[in-house]
């Protein structure tokens, strides 16, 4: 479909502060989708909102770019020139080539990301729930999702852990299994900390955010089973929680044997951050297990580097389904000269059979039955040839030639 488009910034080309502004949670996803829908009367969109990208996916004939970015400014109560320099726009096939590749993971900070693609799925339900997924969002959608299908069955690009967030969640995991309703806290929401926040399950444990500008850690809490604490409470929250994972910005540690207490016989302590956040002499202590960013990052360097042989094959099958999915989209722009082919032999056959009164009504019940096969039999070839000039990439040709045959398009107004 020549009117789906696409505009939007991530990490690739905006810096935190800037994607910061500009990220939606559901609630105000869907506000803003209500928003363009009354606005523009666009009536497919897809709102992709995460920490490192946000997205719109829209049909219209009309190109809305810069229009759409200064609703989005409003929205968000900024200037729109300070975000228009960061947005990137695609259109038609490049539009649909740019969602695939988001939604399989290929354009990913972490490589083969699987959040995304559920983040994504999340976003195409709420457009559904909206009544903002035509046929075209629907097909494109469902043609995603079996491509990602074939990319977890068929290639490696999700294989391992490969992103130091996930390699710490996967420690926590390990760590947590047989404790009875664990703890964690996680102290300072910068990228790495929103990161593991992520790809934690807040519905298993029990997380406590906490940050120094506290507003931030009661935002992203908001609506979820997760307490927030005070950042001049640090020795409490450390009594109280099994895990601490450090994501603080600083030039030296804020956590070190003194905000342990007597009583921290059995914690794991990940340090996200650099500079280190947490004494090097905290692995020191008996029952203590620390570990820095470095540590977690060589766990990545082999998951990585399988992902990256994977790409290939990855992209192989995005070019595949979208191959498939732009045959169903020329078949779906001649459909409705087929429909008209169709109603014009009929309304030959109808008026044919009009003109024949001194027929019984037996007889005319055969005439119904008979004509109406011929039309079938009349009307396969076309249909077939059709499909064919569509995959040839020809259809506009013979959809002309028909039109001219048989005068659709005014057989067509005369109808109406």
């Amino acid at each position: 479909m020549e009117g789906f488009k696409a505009l939007g910034l991530s990490y690739k080309n905006a810096p935190i502060d800037i994607r910061e502004k500009v990220a939606f949670n559901e609630e105000e996803a869907g506000q803003f989708l209500l928003k363009l829908k009354d606005i523009f009367s666009i009536e497919e969109a897809l709102l992709v909102s995460t920490c490192n990208r946000t997205e719109l996916y829209y049909t219209s004939n009309d190109q809305l770019h810069d229009e759409i970015i200064s609703l989005m400014a409003s929205s968000k109560m900024i200037p729109s020139d300070t975000l228009s320099a960061y947005f990137q726009s695609y259109n038609s096939s490049s539009a649909s080539q740019h969602l695939f590749r988001v939604a399989l993971g290929l354009e990913s900070q972490v490589l083969g990301d699987i959040q995304i693609s559920n983040q994504v799925k999340r976003a195409y339900q709420q457009s559904a729930d909206m009544n903002l997924a035509g046929p075209h969002l629907h097909r494109l959608m469902h043609t995603i999702f079996f491509a990602n299908k074939r990319v977890v069955q068929e290639t490696s690009l999700q294989d391992g852990t490969a992103s130091v967030a996930s390699v710490a969640v996967d420690l926590i995991g390990g760590f947590i299994r047989n404790i009875e309703q664990p703890r964690i806290a996680l102290i300072g929401l910068g990228e790495i900390g929103q990161n593991v926040l992520e790809n934690l399950n807040s519905n298993e444990t029990n997380i406590t955010l906490v940050n120094r500008t506290k507003s931030k850690a009661v935002k992203l809490a908001e609506g979820k089973n997760i307490k927030v604490s005070d950042f001049n409470s640090l020795d409490k929250v450390i009594a109280d929680n099994d895990v601490i994972i450090s994501a603080v910005s600083g030039t030296k540690p804020v956590i070190s044997a003194t905000n342990l207490g007597k009583d921290s016989i059995h914690k794991l302590l990940i340090d996200l951050s650099v500079p280190r956040s947490m004494d090097v002499d905290l692995e020191n202590i008996p029952g203590i297990s620390l570990y820095n960013v470095d540590q977690l990052t060589e766990r990545t360097v082999k998951a990585r580097k399988v992902r990256e042989r994977a790409i290939p094959n990855a992209e192989k099958i995005i070019e595949e389904e979208l191959l498939n999915f732009s045959k169903w989209k020329n078949e779906m722009e001649v459909s409705p000269t087929i429909q008209k082919l169709k109603n014009a032999l009929d309304q030959i056959r109808r008026e044919e059979l009009a003109r024949h009164k001194k027929l019984s009504e037996e007889e005319m019940e055969l005439l119904e039955v008979v004509t109406k096969s011929m039309i079938q039999k009349v009307i396969k070839l076309p249909v077939l040839q059709l499909k064919a000039a569509c995959k040839r990439g020809e259809a506009d040709t013979l959809v002309g030639v028909l039109n001219d045959l048989f005068n659709l398009e005014s057989a067509e107004v005369e109808k109406k």
